[in-house]
């Protein structure tokens, strides 16, 4: 008796549905309206101040996790990366801290939600799940991957895959600059744009891009 699952035969439903989940479609830029919104408030504290407020949180719900979303569009014929700009010179994925008790994606669409659309009414399809990095302790360190010897790590940040409709409106706040970022820039570059979002690209091979034409 075999008791292995059989695989789907080529042209079947299931053969279908993963190609399509492998395959990404993008819109080009000047498909998407933009605006802005009031500026949000940044907290003035420093690294020491930072550190210490993480060590307390962590102190009373445990691990940090956080959610951040890949969001592509299409210009000048190749995949650009939407990114917020904090202050003209951080860059960041949108997303943001996980509440206790709350999902990664209720929280991801909330985020995208409250950071690029001001009437709450965003429409996110999330794909899925492509990267989770780590932090063993409170310092800027991150990894790919979860070291073997760290048993209480202290941070997670996932990033989810989202589709972008064919169109939509940014409401973006007046402090953030939301850029598309071509991928083959963004490829290596830790020095502007941090581990995390210069692994993008590579986090996206798996996926098929394809330029849809309005």
């Amino acid at each position: 008796m075999n008791d292995r699952p059989s695989l789907p035969a080529e042209g079947t439903a299931a053969h279908t549905d993963g190609a399509h989940r492998n395959t990404l479609d993008i819109y080009p830029l000047n498909c998407y309206f933009f605006g802005s919104k009031d500026a949000v408030t940044f907290k003035d504290e420093t690294l020491a101040d930072r550190v210490g407020r993480m060590k307390l949180n962590y102190d009373t719900y445990g691990l940090r996790t956080c959610v951040q979303a890949v969001l592509l569009v299409e210009l000048f014929k190749h995949p650009h990366l939407l990114l917020l700009q904090v202050r003209n010179s951080i860059y960041k994925l949108p997303g943001g801290r996980v509440r206790p008790g709350e999902s990664d994606i209720d929280c991801l669409k909330r985020k995208l939600t409250s950071k690029l659309s001001m009437d709450g009414h965003g429409s996110w399809e999330v794909v899925e799940c492509i990267g989770m990095w780590w932090k063993p302790d409170f310092e800027t360190l991150v990894y790919p991957y979860l070291p073997p010897n760290i048993e209480r790590p202290k941070e997670c940040t996932k990033l989810f895959l989202v589709r972008l409709p064919a169109s939509c409106k940014f409401i973006v706040p007046k402090n953030f600059n939301l850029l598309a970022i071509p991928l083959c820039q963004v490829h290596e570059n830790r020095k502007t744009y941090g581990p995390i979002i210069s692994g993008v690209p590579q986090l996206l091979s798996k996926f098929s891009i394809n330029v849809v034409e309005p």
